[in-house]
């Protein structure tokens, strides 16, 4: 059986504006609403919105921390080639 994961994130140039938007996160603001102001992807646009996705779509780095991360959970900062990550596990299947 093929493992998914559909997750959102948020995509930032420094970890610690990365780290910043974690702490407001946890401080009770609203994920989706940080990745519409915050991520430089453009999903950021659709609330940082990956969908569902397989085993070895993402590079490695993203694709192991969305895969080891518990549904329900913003894990991060993740630091890819492409800056830094804040991942929402949105669910698994």
């Amino acid at each position: 059986m093929v493992k998914q994961v559909n997750a959102s994130h948020i995509l930032v140039d420094k970890e610690k504006k990365a780290k910043e938007i974690h702490e407001r996160i946890n401080g009770g603001e609203i994920f989706e609403d940080m990745a519409k102001k915050y991520s430089n992807c453009p999903s950021g646009k659709k609330g940082g919105s990956l969908g569902w996705f397989k085993e070895g779509a993402m590079v490695k780095e993203f694709d192991k921390a969305a895969f080891g991360g518990q549904e329900g959970t913003v894990i991060g900062p993740i630091h890819t080639q492409f800056g830094w990550h804040l991942i929402k596990i949105n669910g698994k299947k």
